[in-house]
């Protein structure tokens, strides 16, 4: 018949027409929409975006979604048109039994921000099912004595339609002895009562067959039949009655079975076989009666669970007949009481994850519980702990969004364990507990954090190019991208430092790498600033400071400042023969362009001429003789020295110096006496020898026309002031002129001494001229010719 229904032109329009007229309510709790059961799926049950006043498009945007207790997808939202579809043919008889009205409840989720619909779809019943007997036969055993007026109740047919389309009316066919009546129950179904209209005759007619006819008020009307026997006893006056024609009882749904739940009790004044009472069930109701009665004893016990939620309530027909085929009813009404025996139901609706870091309050989630219990057993109180950056509001009826207190940090968290506890408050409670795992999700909060504020870092001289000097390290709080660090050198602000060309960095791993040999005598240490940049967004960085000491290496050999080592002119000392022991022959200046223990220079006396006679301080590089000098000692000597510095090789350098040995600085020839020389100088002295003597005459004729002309003039401003002459005593000229501060060298003033004789008429000129580099300049003598009356002595200084 269904599909008969959804298959023929006219049954569609009926449909489409039915469709037209669907009951729809608006009100502040709920949209309801009505529809007839067994329709196709995919129907359009209405437009929800037009029915809740938002745009075309918005529930797309906004992430609607329809739900319905059991999480039995029955509608299909189409979010981009609004458009509310059937997703499966309903059968109300299925999804509500004998309730009614048979309303489904589902709920429209929004987001952004979180909004709760409810809407309530309404199955209305159509005739789809026909009654149905329980029995295609049924028995009557009637005495033959009964009155006409006697009632004697049938068993009811059993229709799953509701309200009209239920059963509503009960015929018997044709007969003479009987008509039935339609009576109405509490709940109101309807069952037959066979009424007694003329009396029987067990000789005339022992036995009548009868056809029950159920129908409803479906349109078209559907029926169903059954066999009514009726069996004409012998005389049996008096009917079965009960003590209590109701029975009322309360029994817990958890009862086990078999237990007792009433007993009922029916008398009969007969005696023998119609005094005896037989108990048995007489109404089924439509409905699975999970009940037995013990015929003798009228005990009615338990022979099927019972569950609240399914049926709270049973009304019992209870007949007792005795022997003679007589009998009575009573109703026994059984409420049926609710035990906590559900848990809580808790349904996820939406979860968010992962959770971004430092976002204020944030959904994480919306879920929903129920409990099928009843009174105190259904009502539920939601939790989480307490630890937790975490709180639970409640939304809508039974609906709770799980909601951030504040701004997470993933640094410190990155993952919660939520656990969502729903409990009952029944006796024992019941609880239900539902764990979510939130992840947090890095932002780029942190910057790089170098381990250290500042480094320094050695570097021994004449490195080898890239040479790894040292390693830079930063760490950063975040996570994947944000934590990836990037170094590199900064701009320094010293415009002498080439930076770029000297130091060079890895930009993944921060080694730091010296790009060409450093010299420590150019440049001792330098600093410079490096950053770390992460790889987020924006990105984060920090910098730190790297100080670049260079160590020294014994890289330089010393060098002689003084006296100064050529070939072109060797350096010579004079050292008077009268000189005491320590007499201060010179000093050797060294340096060393080194630092520390390599430039911390030691001087040795590795050879000399005389041996004995010289010594040289270790530490300050003085000359100075050792003995008094003798008349056998040689009149030139040469000595080698050694300047070492205390680095590890150490490096040296050698010092030659020529000592003349005279009589007295101011002779006027000092005849260079032969000393043995070494045959691989011979060819340098040579040439020493000739620069001096070119050198000493070049200065002696310049000195010489200083003197004539100093002379001339002197004795014309004698003539002028009539002077007698120059007396001089008689005497030879002093024969050396000592250095009486002992320095052993020359100071750096000239001193002249002239004397002329007068009776000789000739003037001897002695000189000493301040050694430049050390290079002695022997003194020439000369005779001047003056006038016999000159005789003045001078002295230029």
């Amino acid at each position: 018949m269904e599909t008969a229904l959804a298959k023929t032109p006219e049954k569609r329009q009926v449909v489409f027409l039915t469709m037209l007229l669907l009951l729809w309510e608006a009100d502040s709790e709920a949209i309801r929409y009505s529809m007839p059961e067994e329709t196709e799926s995919g129907y359009l049950v209405a437009n929800l975006a037009k029915d809740l006043g938002l745009r075309v498009g918005e529930l797309a945007t906004r992430g609607a979604q329809i739900h319905s207790k059991g999480n039995k997808e029955l509608l299909q939202l189409d979010a981009e048109t609004g458009n509310l579809f059937l997703k499966e043919k309903l059968d109300r008889e299925v999804l509500c039994g004998v309730t009614d009205p048979c309303v489904l409840h589902f709920q429209l989720i929004l987001e952004n921000p979180v909004q709760f619909f409810r809407t309530d779809l309404q199955i209305t019943d159509i005739n789809d099912h026909a009654p149905e007997f329980p029995h295609r036969e049924m028995l009557l055993k009637i005495p033959e004595n009964v009155q006409p007026g006697t009632v004697f109740p049938l068993k009811a047919a059993q229709d799953s339609d509701i309200g009209n389309n239920a059963v509503q009316n009960y015929t018997v066919s044709p007969n003479l002895h009987f008509h039935v009546v339609t009576q109405s129950r509490a709940d109101g179904r309807k069952y037959p009562e066979l009424v007694l209209d003329r009396a029987l005759d067990r000789e005339e007619q022992p036995e009548l067959t009868l056809t029950l006819t159920a129908v409803d008020g479906g349109s078209p009307p559907r029926s169903g039949t059954t066999i009514v026997r009726i069996e004409v006893v012998d005389i049996n006056d008096n009917a079965p009655q009960f003590v209590q024609s109701l029975y009322e009882v309360q029994v817990p749904e958890n009862s086990p079975l078999n237990a007792l739940i009433v007993t009922v009790s029916a008398r009969d004044l007969d005696a023998g076989m119609n005094g005896n009472v037989a108990y048995s069930l007489f109404q089924g109701g439509g409905v699975s009666q999970p009940f037995a009665i013990d015929e003798v004893t009228g005990e009615i016990r338990l022979s099927d669970e019972l569950d609240f939620e399914v049926n709270s309530h049973y009304n019992i027909e209870i007949t007792a007949m005795d022997g003679g085929g007589l009998s009575g009813k009573c109703t026994v009404s059984v409420q049926v009481l609710d035990v906590n025996d559900n848990a809580p139901e808790l349904t996820i609706r939406k979860l968010t994850i992962p959770i971004p870091e430092n976002s204020p309050e944030t959904v994480v989630a919306v879920f929903s519980v129920s409990d099928s219990d009843s009174g105190d057993n259904g009502r539920m109180v939601c939790s989480v702990q307490n630890d937790l950056p975490f709180v639970l509001k409640p939304t809508f009826e039974n609906y709770y969004t799980l909601v951030t207190e504040g701004p997470l940090d993933r640094e410190s968290r990155a993952e919660y364990n939520i656990t969502i506890t729903a409990t009952d408050m029944g006796i024992p409670r019941l609880t239900t507990q539902h764990t979510i795992t939130v992840q947090v999700s890095d932002v780029n909060d942190n910057a790089p954090a170098f381990t250290q504020t500042s480094y320094t870092l050695f570097v021994q001289e004449n490195n080898s190019p890239a040479l790894h000097i040292g390693t830079i390290s930063a760490t950063d709080s975040d996570s994947g991208s944000n934590a990836h660090i990037t170094y590199s050198l900064l701009p320094t602000h010293d415009p002498q430092l080439a930076l770029f060309s000297l130091i060079s960095i890895n930009a993944e791993n921060g080694q730091l790498f010296a790009l060409r040999a450093l010299d420590y005598e150019d440049l001792q240490a330098f600093e410079f600033h490096v950053g770390a940049t992460d790889q987020g967004s924006p990105a984060l960085s920090s910098q730190a400071l790297v100080r670049v000491l260079v160590l020294d290496a014994n890289d330089n050999a010393p060098f002689v400042l003084y006296p100064l080592q050529n070939a072109s002119a060797p350096c010579t000392e004079l050292l008077p023969r009268a000189a005491e022991p320590g007499y201060l022959v010179t000093k050797v200046v060294a340096v060393d362009r080194d630092s520390g223990q390599n430039a911390w220079l030691s001087f040795q006396l590795l050879k000399a001429t005389e041996p004995g006679l010289f010594s040289v301080w270790a530490h300050n590089g003085e000359v100075r003789t050792s003995r008094l000098l003798s008349e056998r000692d040689a009149p030139k000597h040469r000595l080698l020295l050694l300047v070492k510095d205390n680095g590890d090789p150490p490096r040296s350098a050698s010092v030659t110096l020529h000592v003349l040995l005279v009589d007295g600085f101011s002779q006027p020839y000092l005849p260079l006496p032969e000393v043995s020389r070494d045959p691989a100088q011979d060819n340098d002295d040579l040439l020493t020898l000739y620069l001096v003597i070119a050198l000493a005459s070049v200065s002696s004729l310049f000195l010489l026309s200083v003197l004539l002309f100093v002379g001339v003039r002197l004795c014309r401003r004698a003539r002028a002031a009539s002077l007698g002459g120059c007396s001089l005593p008689e005497g030879h000229f002093p024969g050396h002129l000592v250095d009486v501060s002992r320095t052993g060298t020359l100071s750096q003033s000239y001193q002249y001494e002239v004397c002329l004789r007068e009776d000789s008429g000739a003037g001897e000129f002695n000189f000493l001229k301040p050694m430049i580099s050390n290079l002695l300049l022997q003194d020439a003598g000369r005779e001047v010719k003056e006038s016999p009356h000159c005789r003045d002595s001078f002295v230029f200084g």
